[in-house]
């Protein structure tokens, strides 16, 4: 299965174009907003747990992040709220369900093999922020390929002021960010590629967004095998 897998193209979804797709677990459903592979796949989706609904244990071979959008995610015996931000880093495994319903934005097969720790941060707490600029920005992860953070923006605030060297990934949390004329509410996502110019700004009452850059210049092909 391809679904927006020329990582060279930009790609972009509404909220309203959202599609949700049963996945083979009873409850849980996804929206995939780029795959290259079937049921085990390089991944990006956001997936919808219905309440008491589960997957069985499992192992992630390319590693998994995952960011709680809304309700409380669980995994084995712990429970994380909407804000929490998760990294499980490849060959680990674990037993993902909702008691209450959940919806997480997921990335699978997307690290690299040298990754071995687990990253679990709750965005909400005031401490995981810092004022960088004009912005305040939750650090999330970085090492020498990718940057991943939570930027809350202000009204009328451009996100790129440069070529985006390494290509870039977005996923609008709360208010509104507007690209060419278009504008994304909550849910809206945007991937940029490599060295592209993009003038995304902050609608009129701000913007919170998810952001991951430097990660597209070196995408996996699309032999890529795991879950």
């Amino acid at each position: 299965m391809l679904i927006n897998a020329d990582f060279s193209c930009r790609a972009s979804l509404l909220p309203e174009q959202h599609q949700w797709v049963k996945s083979p677990q009873q409850g849980v459903e996804r929206v995939m907003l780029d795959r290259v592979g079937a049921e085990k796949a390089r991944a990006t989706s956001i997936v919808r747990y219905a309440p008491d609904s589960h997957f069985p244990h499992h192992l992630h071979p390319g590693g998994e992040e995952i960011l709680v959008l809304s309700g409380t995610f669980s995994a084995d015996d712990r429970h994380y709220p909407a804000g929490w931000y998760l990294r499980n880093p490849p060959t680990s495994g674990h037993q993902p369900y909702s008691d209450e319903g959940a919806v997480i934005f997921v990335k699978l097969w997307q690290m690299s093999a040298d990754e071995t720790h687990h990253v679990a941060i709750d965005t909400k707490d005031a401490k995981n922020w810092q004022k960088k600029g004009s912005r305040d920005v939750c650090e999330l992860y970085s090492d020498t390929t990718e940057k991943v953070s939570l930027q809350r923006l202000n009204a009328g605030e451009v996100l790129f002021t440069d070529k985006i060297a390494g290509g870039a990934e977005l996923l609008v949390l709360e208010g509104t960010l507007i690209e060419a004329e278009q504008t994304y509410q909550r849910g809206g996502w945007i991937r940029l590629p490599v060295d592209a110019t993009s003038e995304v700004v902050a609608g009129a009452n701000g913007a919170m967004v998810y952001l991951k850059t430097g990660h597209l210049s070196q995408v996996i092909g699309a032999d890529v095998e795991g879950r």
